[in-house]
């Protein structure tokens, strides 16, 4: 029979506290986010109700719902995203599937690489100067979304070409061998193959987008906007809308008189917005992944 020796031993004993250390790391990472979730669903729950999602705010904000400024957001993630998404896309194709290795190359990918790490507030001034100024848009909901399609497009370009990447060459060349074209092949075999790994940058732009303040409060947010009536359709391109991070931002440090669990209520819905936008992107992803053959 086979007996441990004592450097089997150690061995064991080292990976076990090895195992136990990464694994208090990741708890470490987890448990603030998940004890910061907590606070604000427990302090925000007295506010949630039916009507406080359903109803236009009153008294300055102070009183009444959120429905202007839910519905705001949603404006900003779709309309950013119907741009941000297909530019972002063929950018990363073409630099990952057509692009020859040149300096020309090498700086717009060294030029993506900067601009996801640019502040927020920097986006905001160049859409105040470019879309509210230069183009005329005016603080509208259009220039508010433009620039956050401008902010978010790094991201979903880095993503794509990693995702392009990931497929492997020989599925390029055995298309080829049959006579496919390029765009063929990127069409029918790389998308396809890639499209979950693209997900997870649109699911990135939908996070950065909700919760962006700065961009849309110098472009096309308001602090209030009386509305009338209900529905989706609140806005026009042309106007300036509510959004939940501007709502609560001006709630938490302008509006006077407001109760706090107003603005814990509002955090709770911004979260619920954002979980609810990215379980159905990681959902479509999952589906996908599985439909995969290699």
């Amino acid at each position: 029979m086979f007996t441990e020796t004592a450097a089997t031993r150690r061995k064991r004993r080292s990976e076990r506290a090895a195992r136990l250390f990464f694994g208090l790391m990741a708890a470490a990472m987890v448990a603030p986010l998940l004890m910061i979730v907590a606070l604000v669903l427990v302090k925000g729950a007295p506010a949630m109700d039916w009507e406080f999602l359903t109803q236009a705010p009153r008294r300055g904000g102070t009183e009444g719902g959120i429905w202007p400024a839910l519905v705001g957001t949603l404006y900003l993630i779709v309309i950013s995203l119907c741009v941000s998404a297909p530019i972002g896309v063929l950018a990363a194709v073409y630099l990952n599937e057509y692009a020859r290795e040149s300096w020309f190359t090498r700086l717009v990918n060294l030029a993506v690489v900067n601009l996801a790490g640019v502040p927020s507030v920097v986006h905001g001034l160049f859409g105040l100067g470019a879309f509210v100024y230069a183009m005329h848009f005016g603080k509208s909901v259009l220039a508010a979304a433009l620039t956050l399609s401008i902010m978010t497009l790094p991201v979903i370009i880095a993503s794509t070409k990693e995702a392009l990447a990931a497929v492997p060459r020989s599925f390029r060349e055995a298309c080829w061998n049959v006579g496919a074209s390029r765009w063929q092949t990127i069409w029918r075999i790389v998308l396809p193959n890639s499209i979950s790994g693209i997900l997870t940058g649109v699911i990135l732009q939908v996070s950065r987008t909700a919760g962006e303040t700065a961009p849309v409060m110098l472009t096309g947010v308001a602090t209030f906007k009386a509305i009338e009536g209900g529905g989706l359709f609140l806005y026009h391109l042309n106007e300036q809308c509510m959004a939940l991070s501007m709502h609560l931002f001006y709630i938490r440090t302008q509006a006077s008189g407001a109760p706090e669990e107003l603005s814990y209520a509002i955090a709770s819905t911004l979260l619920g917005v954002v979980l609810l936008v990215n379980a159905t992107a990681i959902g479509f992803r999952i589906y996908l992944r599985s439909r995969k053959k290699w």
